[in-house]
């Protein structure tokens, strides 16, 4: 969210009010569907849309309007956030449970949805440009999310939320609720980290 704009639907999304809601919502849905790409399980893409995970979120907040931090727009967009992660664990499990054992085998039974790591590995391994390494993408996704675990859990969910859903220092601080500066500093160690790792798999050809 841009902080030089006036937001006109902060103090109607703190009296409920269905409207405001709907004008935040709007407001944030572009960033929304690029955290709900990111978040999604890769095997669930062709059967879910972003659209309708969005739609889903909208519903699931219209029914919790009372509990949103309307302090101000960075606690409101948190807020939706976490509905949206929210929203994709219940798809996960509903997907999961619907397709029984063919997608268990292809999502790890002990969780239905593929963690952070998998999902940092998941949107790496998506800008692999070589035909031939492209066929060994799910070896290669194993050994990236194995190597992405071996990062400290707080410095991996700084990296997804700054690096891969975009979101400010400020936000970070609320979702994970550390302290701005804590924040900025575990964000650059991550880096270092990440691209201490990429580059122990310099053989890989990487677009993008």
């Amino acid at each position: 969210m841009n902080d030089n704009q006036p937001t006109q639907w902060l103090s109607g999304l703190a009296k409920g009010n269905p409207d405001a809601l709907s004008q935040c919502f709007l407001e944030c849905k572009p960033r929304l569907a690029r955290i709900a790409g990111f978040r999604l399980n890769p095997r669930l893409s062709t059967r879910v849309d972003i659209d309708d995970i969005l739609q889903e979120t909208y519903l699931a907040a219209a029914k919790r309007i009372e509990h949103c931090d309307c302090s101000s727009k960075e606690t409101a967009f948190v807020w939706l956030r976490l509905i949206l992660q929210q929203t994709l664990i219940d798809i996960h499990r509903k997907h999961v449970q619907a397709a029984g054992r063919d997608v268990q085998r292809e999502v790890r039974a002990d969780r239905t949805d593929p963690g952070t790591s998998g999902c940092i590995a998941g949107h790496l391994i998506a800008q692999v440009s070589s035909p031939s390494k492209a066929i060994k993408r799910v070896e290669m996704g194993d050994q990236l999310t194995h190597a992405l675990n071996q990062m400290e859990q707080t410095d991996r969910e700084v990296l997804a939320l700054r690096h891969f859903e975009e979101l400010s220092n400020t936000e970070v601080s609320e979702v994970l609720n550390i302290s701005i500066k804590a924040a900025s500093i575990r964000y650059v160690r991550a880096l270092k980290k990440l691209k201490a790792i990429m580059d122990s798999f310099s053989e890989w050809t990487f677009s993008g």
